[in-house]
Protein backbone atom coordinates (compact mmCIF):
# COMPACT_ATOMS: atom_id res chain seq x y z
CA UNK A 1 0.00 0.00 0.00
CA UNK A 2 0.91 3.37 -0.90
CA UNK A 3 1.35 6.33 2.06
CA UNK A 4 -1.34 9.01 0.97
CA UNK A 5 0.10 12.51 -0.28
CA UNK A 6 0.00 14.76 1.81
CA UNK A 7 -1.95 18.41 1.55
CA UNK A 8 -0.18 22.02 2.81
CA UNK A 9 -2.64 23.71 4.69
CA UNK A 10 -1.68 27.54 6.09
CA UNK A 11 -4.17 29.05 9.26
CA UNK A 12 -3.66 31.58 11.76
CA UNK A 13 -3.90 30.83 15.06
CA UNK A 14 -3.09 32.77 18.95
CA UNK A 15 -0.12 33.54 19.91
CA UNK A 16 -1.16 31.17 23.40
CA UNK A 17 -2.11 28.23 21.05
CA UNK A 18 1.36 28.62 19.53
CA UNK A 19 3.18 28.68 22.55
CA UNK A 20 1.25 25.46 23.58
CA UNK A 21 1.43 23.64 20.70
CA UNK A 22 5.69 24.03 20.84
CA UNK A 23 5.48 23.12 24.53
CA UNK A 24 3.75 20.28 23.59
CA UNK A 25 5.35 18.99 20.35
CA UNK A 26 8.96 19.69 22.36
CA UNK A 27 7.68 17.47 25.49
CA UNK A 28 6.98 14.69 23.56
CA UNK A 29 9.82 15.08 20.64
CA UNK A 30 7.14 15.10 17.85
CA UNK A 31 6.77 17.94 15.06
CA UNK A 32 4.22 20.55 15.32
CA UNK A 33 2.30 18.14 12.68
CA UNK A 34 2.63 15.57 14.13
CA UNK A 35 1.42 16.93 17.73
CA UNK A 36 -1.99 18.20 15.62
CA UNK A 37 -2.30 15.07 14.02
CA UNK A 38 -2.10 12.77 17.05
CA UNK A 39 -4.06 15.26 19.00
CA UNK A 40 -7.23 15.32 16.32
CA UNK A 41 -7.36 11.91 16.11
CA UNK A 42 -7.48 11.08 19.36
CA UNK A 43 -10.48 13.59 19.76
CA UNK A 44 -11.97 12.29 17.24
CA UNK A 45 -11.81 8.43 18.44
CA UNK A 46 -12.93 9.87 21.98
CA UNK A 47 -16.33 11.39 20.37
CA UNK A 48 -16.85 8.96 17.60
CA UNK A 49 -15.91 10.93 14.67
CA UNK A 50 -15.86 8.65 11.63
CA UNK A 51 -13.42 10.40 8.09
CA UNK A 52 -16.29 11.31 5.84
CA UNK A 53 -16.23 9.55 2.36
CA UNK A 54 -14.56 11.10 -0.28
CA UNK A 55 -16.42 11.36 -3.49
CA UNK A 56 -15.54 10.36 -6.63
CA UNK A 57 -13.70 12.81 -8.27
CA UNK A 58 -13.66 12.57 -12.32
CA UNK A 59 -9.34 12.92 -13.98
CA UNK A 60 -8.99 14.53 -17.33
CA UNK A 61 -9.86 11.48 -19.16
CA UNK A 62 -13.29 11.33 -17.58
CA UNK A 63 -12.31 7.74 -15.45
CA UNK A 64 -12.58 8.08 -11.79
CA UNK A 65 -10.72 7.83 -8.65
Amino acid sequence: MTAAKTISMSFRVSPKFKALLEAAAARENRSFTNMLETLLFAHCDKHGIAEPERAKTVKAKGTTE
